[in-house]
């Protein structure tokens, strides 16, 4: 067995028993929550195309299969044994997928916690740890979102909090500390410059959360770039330079991808109408919005929705 071959033979294995404690937990197409709402399966027995969404802050690994996403604005391939990081709500959807009924595409993912990840990059190192991290290649698609073969520590510690699925009482004990130990991992990973850069105290690029929450809290409110470089605490044209670098958008953009995703929401689970929709994200014109809703999605509205539930 060659070096290479050696050194992949722990992450094929836990991919293995992963794919077959997946397939017991998730025996059908499906997504499925665990009772913390933090840790998510997922299972396609076909290819899941299209199903633009808005994700929250989160870090994934793939089990089995491959897909290609639009991450941002950047189209991204992810394969078993890869995991990815989504360090800041991005818009997203799947271009293609590798996925049958009888090896079907596997993977998980958990919510990245703000509030952990600050705290572990506030405390200092362990005595003999050295100053600095450790140093691994700036990932290509790099900025707000990172993709990378996954570490095999990672990948054990991604099994044993799925593990705990199957002993509820075990799961509401010790999946916290899992996921805070999910969450070192990442920072001392392949993913962990992403994040620093996004989370470490004086980041610029952690002001670009400040303003992302900013865009979020209200969105029928009329925009101000300047608003948005006041709340952040930075000039106009470094809020644009780090927005863009940070998420693949002017904050304008983000700001009408937010508006769009939320009406979808808005008539898909609440069952409002367009013109309703449209007025409780801030469109004053319904045509307006239907133009914008069709260049984004690829239909207008009522045929979106209607496909969407299957009408």
């Amino acid at each position: 067995m060659s070096a290479t071959s050696s050194a992949l033979a722990p992450l094929a294995a836990t991919l293995e028993r992963l794919g077959a404690l997946l397939c017991r937990e998730l025996p059908e197409d499906g997504r499925r929550a665990a009772p913390d709402g933090l840790f998510f399966l997922v299972r396609h027995d076909r290819p899941a195309l299209g199903g633009h969404c808005f994700e929250k802050p989160l870090a994934s690994l793939v089990v089995q299969g491959s897909k290609r996403l639009l991450l941002g604005s950047r189209e991204v391939p992810i394969h078993a044994g890869q995991s990815m990081v989504a360090a800041v709500d991005m818009p997203s959807a799947t271009l293609s997928m590798e996925a049958t009924s009888e090896r079907p595409f596997l993977s998980l993912f958990f919510l990245l916690d703000r509030r952990i990840l600050s705290d572990l990059l506030s405390e200092p190192p362990a005595a003999g740890d050295g100053d600095a991290a450790p140093r691994h290649p700036r990932p290509e698609a790099a900025r707000g979102a990172s993709v990378m073969d996954a570490a095999p520590d990672y990948a054990d510690a991604m099994l044993r909090l799925a593990a705990l699925l199957e002993t509820p009482d075990r799961f509401a004990m010790l999946a916290p500390i899992f996921l805070r130990e999910l969450h070192g991992l990442l920072l001392l990973g392949p993913h962990g410059g992403v994040l620093r850069e996004l989370y470490a105290r004086g980041s610029k690029n952690r002001q670009i959360i400040e303003a992302i929450a900013y865009l979020r809290r209200d969105l029928t409110r009329p925009l101000r770039v300047e608003d948005v470089a006041r709340e952040a605490h930075m000039s106009v044209s470094s809020l644009h330079r780090h927005f863009k670098d940070v998420t693949g958008f002017s904050p304008l953009q983000f700001r009408k991808k937010l508006r769009l995703h939320e009406a979808r929401r808005l008539m898909l689970t609440e069952n409002e109408r367009a013109a309703t929709a449209a007025a409780a994200v801030g469109y004053e014109s319904v045509t307006q919005f239907t133009r914008e809703y069709k260049r984004m999605f690829g239909e207008p509205p009522h045929r979106d929705i209607a496909r969407r539930r299957g009408e």
